[in-house]
């Protein structure tokens, strides 16, 4: 069960909801956000609703039998919005568009990406200064130095960015420099970084684990929410199967399931989902009409030399070409729908 509070509630008005709940067998848990406050209520069996008429405190009440309460769809119908500010949205009428390399290389890959997202009008780049990778030899990024030079030429051209965040320690240090952290397929089970980013005033793109299940996914969301972070986007990026034509199995499906069972943005990674340049355009377009509110692709100027990921990384030309279609379709889609 959710509770929502009125904004003005008071510790002595919340603390006389616990005790009431408490006499029900149900276990209250009281959660406070940068958009409201909320009681999530555990049990078997839950009162009768009238009962709670008594508490003025209370705005609404929701029963929601999923495990994920807070970014289940059953209590909030109306799909979240992520506002960056300087009119940059994601999950309004314009499809999110997120591009650049994958691992952020120096001052001369920076620039040569924001002139190219620029030109495109693309709003959001994307970029790795922690890189984690399975061989401890490759190249893991510049660190909070790439992030500051990463940063501060986006900003001064109008250009927010999502970078990935490994752990619980670097958050403070990024926090002025990162418009949305990045939680990467390997840290989607890592709680105590979900915990941490929970009490932060940012918006967090969760992954899907490497095998994870869409479950896990949204109970891994909830870890973020229930501690008071609500500006949460979940990400589809394919998950390892037996298959191994490509680098992922790309999960068309889940798109559609995480818009009906969440209300958060969906967005989605054809770049990691396929990991194949050349069929990275037809999966991108292919989530935006399952219903994805955007994509985040890797780009570069020069794939063959990335530092890492090259063999699925758009050059320029083929990226320019995405953006116009990615936009065409989401149009020709809003016309039929």
């Amino acid at each position: 069960m959710i509770i929502q509070l009125k904004n003005n509630s008071t510790k002595t008005q919340i603390e006389e909801i616990n005790n009431f709940l408490k006499t029900q067998k149900l276990s209250p848990s009281f959660v406070q956000t940068q958009f409201g406050k909320y009681i999530i209520a555990v049990g078997k069996n839950y009162p009768d609703m009238r009962l709670f008429s008594k508490f003025d405190s209370i705005t609404d009440l929701h029963r929601v039998s999923d495990n994920y309460k807070l970014v289940s769809k059953k209590w909030k119908l109306d799909n979240s919005i992520i506002d960056l500010g300087d009119g940059v949205i994601i999950g309004g009428n314009e499809p999110a568009i997120m591009a650049g390399p994958c691992s952020i290389e120096g001052e001369e890959n920076i620039l040569e990406t924001v002139a190219h997202l620029k030109e495109n009008n693309i709003k959001i780049m994307r970029g790795g200064v922690y890189k984690p990778r399975s061989s401890p030899y490759s190249f893991r990024g510049l660190g909070i130095d790439g992030l500051k030079d990463f940063y501060s030429e986006c900003k001064s051209n109008g250009i927010k960015i999502i970078t990935e965040v490994m752990q619980s320690s670097q958050i403070e240090d990024m926090i002025d420099y990162v418009d949305i952290y990045q939680v990467g397929a390997r840290n989607s089970q890592n709680f105590n970084l979900l915990d941490a980013l929970g009490e932060i005033d940012k918006p967090v793109m969760l992954k899907r684990g490497i095998s994870g299940t869409i479950e896990e996914q949204l109970q891994a969301a909830e870890y973020i929410f229930s501690n008071g972070n609500e500006k949460i986007l979940l990400c589809e990026r394919g998950i390892r199967t037996y298959e191994n034509a490509y680098r992922n199995t790309f999960d068309i499906n889940a798109i559609s399931i995480l818009k009906e069972k969440s209300h958060l943005p969906v967005i989605a990674d054809p770049s990691h989902g396929v990991g194949i340049r050349k069929h990275v355009g037809n999966v991108a377009l292919a989530s935006i009409i399952a219903g994805a509110d955007g994509v985040i692709i890797e780009v570069h100027k020069q794939p063959q030399v990335a530092f890492s990921d090259g063999q699925q990384n758009l050059d320029f030309r083929e990226a320019t070409e995405l953006y116009k279609k990615i936009k065409g379709l989401w149009a020709y889609k809003k016309l039929i729908s």
